[in-house]
């Protein structure tokens, strides 16, 4: 089979899988199968949080996948290595004196970190091998795999524990990782060029890390990806919220669980869609609009179970619609040179919403009530669009008035 040149976007949905389907099973399986073996809810916690905060710190080994190998190189070792501690996890003993917590805790965090490596790549992959036209499909699917990914992580590695075993559950995912490596025969065998010795192309990074700062577009995506516009932090709160419209255990897994995960992953692919039609910024601002708008009418719609379930479909919809724009927004500033290394670290900025803004969300439900904490929240988020959006212009119009200035000095 002849290598591509050109890598589909529908090809990075599934690479972006087996980091879904590990973090799912980290956040969702294991705390899971974890409570129901007698660990406090508290010591899961501990460990699924210890684990999942790889993801803040990937950028310190960002630049490993820019400096060495080739991507597609470090995108198998990272499948590999995500599969096999997924695999170790299923059958390690569910002890909890302090010596078994402690293994479960290390292993957890190394297989996470393992499934960094999987994603760290594919920052490269389609900063050089994806056609420009087609970036905002590619965040499109690139986040339809990450949520998607992680239903199924989470998802069906609950219903396997649950209906046959732990170790089983744990093994069909594993397979499902490993699988899911076959999508490399549709990706070029992409070279980055090294010259000179590791010290010097440390320097080369250091410079283009410095080019992106001075970048005011950048600078102001950096600002975007770190403000409220389009954090879903109230993704991770429905269940606590779910009595304020009376909605049943069933409903709520329904709604909150399987549902949410198509919905959004259907989202992504619309919001990568519309990125490439509209542009990457209006994707963004626009599904922030929309993602405060569906929860105003949320709040001054009536607190019914058919409310709730119609609300959060819709939530679930925005979030993965703002989910891509994020990703192609990112795509577009960070251009190639040592586009892994920056797309790690820029991406690990979205974090920082999600979990101030849940905080927040929480206070405002305690404080104000429902309707309160779906203002709240709207309110943060359209304001944040209307105080960037100004910035944007501005930017734009010094870049407009710059141009005659160079033209008449050539």
């Amino acid at each position: 089979m002849t290598p591509p040149r050109t890598t589909s976007p529908l090809a990075i949905f599934f690479l972006v899988l087996p980091y879904g389907i590990s973090s799912g099973y980290a956040s969702v399986t294991l705390p899971f199968v974890l409570t129901r073996a007698g660990f406090p809810v508290a010591v899961s916690a501990s460990i699924v949080a210890i684990g999942i905060s790889s993801n803040i710190w990937r950028f310190l080994w960002g630049p490993v996948a820019d400096l060495t190998l080739t991507p597609r190189r470090w995108y198998f070792l990272g499948t590999v290595a995500g599969a096999a501690t997924l695999l170790l996890l299923g059958f390690m003993p569910l002890r909890t004196d302090a010596a078994a917590t402690a293994a479960l805790t290390t292993v957890t965090f190394i297989s996470q970190v393992a499934a960094t490596f999987v994603v760290l790549p594919l920052g490269g992959l389609i900063a050089y091998t994806v056609p420009d036209t087609k970036k905002g499909m590619a965040g499109g699917w690139y986040q339809a795999g990450n949520l998607g990914g992680a239903g199924l992580g989470g998802g069906a590695g609950v219903w396997l524990a649950s209906h046959f075993s732990v170790p089983l559950a744990g093994a069909a995912l594993a397979a499902m990782m490993m699988a899911c490596a076959l999508a490399l025969l549709w990706v070029p065998d992409l070279r980055m060029p090294k010259q000179g010795g590791l010290a010097h192309r440390f320097k080369e990074i250091g410079i283009d890390f410095r080019d992106l700062l001075r970048s005011p577009l950048a600078v102001l995506a950096m600002v975007l990806v770190s403000s409220p516009v389009g954090s879903g932090a109230l993704t991770g709160l429905w269940s606590a919220v779910a009595p304020d419209w009376k909605a049943s255990p069933d409903l709520v897994a329904l709604a909150s669980g399987l549902l949410s995960g198509v919905v959004s992953a259907v989202g992504c692919v619309i919001g990568g869609w519309a990125a490439d039609r509209v542009g990457r910024w209006w994707s963004y601002f626009g599904s922030g609009v929309l993602m405060g708008v569906t929860t105003v009418v949320m709040a001054l719609m009536p607190r019914t179970p058919a409310m709730y379930l119609a609300g959060v479909l819709v939530y679930a919809l925005t979030c993965g619609m703002c989910y891509a724009a994020f990703s192609a927004l990112l795509l577009y500033v960070i251009g190639r040179g040592a586009a892994s290394t920056k797309y790690a670290t820029l991406s690990s900025l979205g974090n920082l919403p999600t979990s101030y803004m849940t905080a927040f969300d929480g206070w405002a439900h305690d404080r104000y009530g429902a309707g309160g904490m779906l203002h709240g929240e709207a309110i943060l988020g359209v304001g944040s669009v209307a105080a960037l959006l100004v910035a944007l212009g501005r930017i734009k119009a010094a870049a407009r008035a710059a141009r005659p200035a160079e033209a008449a000095t050539v």
